[in-house]
């Protein structure tokens, strides 16, 4: 959990026994026992209050795929990158590359305009972003 070795853990006494010295060193581990046993009891307590109020359904979920050190970031957006985005267009057939078919056949028709605003109002990154002077 802590990833603390045996040397570590000798160090860690030692030093604790020159800072707090031998006659108070009992004194503070029964409070840092006494400490770890009600945090257990308290996440006891947490669980056996979620079982009760999730009733049968509680034995149903699966822990192992809520735990956060399965994550791994890189995973994460290697996959994100990699699976094509939900709701992103397909350019139309002869339509200029990056632009979607509205703005497309707004530059080949000699349009000045850089920008055509698509049918839904969905993002797409490869549009620019449109200049809204009433923002600014």
């Amino acid at each position: 959990m802590l990833n603390i070795g045996g040397g570590e853990i000798v160090v860690l006494v030692i030093l604790a026994l020159v800072i707090l010295g031998p006659a108070r060193l009992p004194h503070y581990a029964s409070m840092l026992a006494r400490g770890v046993r009600q945090l257990r009891d308290l996440a006891d307590g947490a669980k056996a209050q979620i079982r009760q109020e999730m009733g049968p359904a509680f034995d149903d979920v699966d822990w192992r795929q809520l735990d956060p050190r399965q994550y791994d970031p890189r995973r994460i957006v290697r996959e994100a990158l990699a699976s094509p985005a939900p709701g992103r267009r397909t350019p139309a057939a002869g339509s200029a590359p990056g632009l979607p078919a509205p703005a497309a056949q707004s530059r080949r028709a000699g349009s000045t305009t850089a920008w055509a605003a698509p049918s839904s109002a969905t993002y797409d990154p490869v549009l620019p972003t449109p200049f809204d002077t009433d923002a600014t």
